[in-house]
């Protein structure tokens, strides 16, 4: 299959980019998914030059890429802003903690971003968004449904300027559907849509981990939004058959303990159904990379990415081009 194997190098800042380039080569990848974050892909420092060094870098070991990733900075956009956001934000962006300059300058950054993929000569960005409204999830007290429509008009407010300098460079901007952002579900993806007004230059990078546990179809999301899938994230999770003691909400419990309802698991050790997930990306033509990226508490990641792209070349497959049975057909 011609779809690339590409690892996401977000769990993997702590290295430095020529290691995980190096890594990557030997674990059998086909490319990258550079972050936003450590060393990998630095938005302030990112001039032309920078950018042709990267895809240098990336050439002398064999390595493609197809897209860059600012989950961080752009969850800082429309954020309710507290000292969590110190941890991820660049320090730029944080600047003086006074959260409506972070989030401006987040929006600032989310531009800068779209321009130097431009530079590196790619027309997606990955990433979060943020959400004005996640901390309404549980309706009580009873939440209004007028706070729920402020909170995606805030939300447009914030992204369509961000979203219409996209559309100038040519650029589009991928949101990971997932809890605490302003899209987690079908339902709510289609109301981010809405809010837009269909924006064309905003879609989705598709991950079936963030759903399956919510019990949300993702191979139904995959259909629902098929000319909208602008990359793919290969995940995994695991959710128990049986009751626990913590449910979905976690219970506040770091990831990995045992006792949680559900864990992210290394590529083919958890519960996603791939085989229809790549039929469904089969049906809707989505010929972009396929992009690991690896969580597993219980794992060595080393060699959780080995088997991680192992398991997505075995599992990966193209569609057909004939019909199985025109060859009984007497007229044919």
């Amino acid at each position: 299959m011609s779809r690339p194997v590409t690892l996401f190098t977000g769990q993997w800042a702590d290295l430095p980019i020529e290691t995980i380039c190096q890594k990557a080569k030997e674990f059998g990848y086909d490319g990258l998914e550079l972050c936003c974050w450590g060393d990998h892909m630095e938005v302030d420092k990112a001039d032309q030059a920078y950018c042709d060094e990267r895809k240098a870098l990336l050439e002398k070991y064999d390595l493609k890429l197809f897209a860059i990733s600012t989950h961080l900075d752009g969850q800082c956009v429309c954020d309710p802003i507290d000292q969590r956001h110190k941890s991820i934000a660049s320090p730029h962006v944080w600047g003086d903690g006074d959260p409506e300059g972070v989030r401006q300058r987040a929006a600032e950054e989310m531009i800068k971003t779209a321009k130097v993929a431009k530079m590196l000569g790619l027309d997606v960005v990955n990433g979060f968004t943020g959400s004005p409204i996640w901390h309404l999830l549980y309706s009580f007290p009873a939440v209004p449904q007028e706070m729920i429509e402020k909170g995606y008009e805030e939300f447009a407010s914030r992204w369509i300027p961000i979203l219409d300098e996209y559309q100038k460079l040519g650029v589009k901007f991928a949101l990971e559907a997932h809890p605490t952002e302003i899209a987690f579900d079908i339902h709510t993806a289609h109301l981010a849509l809405k809010a837009l007004d269909n924006h064309p230059a905003f879609g989705f990078n598709f991950d079936p981990s963030h759903f399956g546990y919510q019990h949300v179809d993702y191979v139904r999301f995959i259909y629902e939004f098929s000319d909208r899938i602008f990359h793919v994230h290969m995940k995994d999770a695991y959710w128990s058959d049986v009751p626990m003691g913590v449910g979905v909400f976690g219970g506040h419990m770091e990831f990995g303990d045992n006792r949680r309802y559900w864990n992210f698991r290394s590529l083919g050790r958890g519960k996603v159904n791939f085989e229809n997930i790549i039929r469904a990306l089969n049906d809707i033509g989505y010929n972009g990379p396929l992009s690991v990226e690896w969580e597993d508490s219980g794992m060595n990641r080393e060699a959780g990415a080995a088997e991680a792209c192992a398991f997505v070349k075995k599992v990966d497959f193209a569609p057909s081009d004939v019909a199985f049975d025109d060859a009984m057909q007497k007229d044919k």
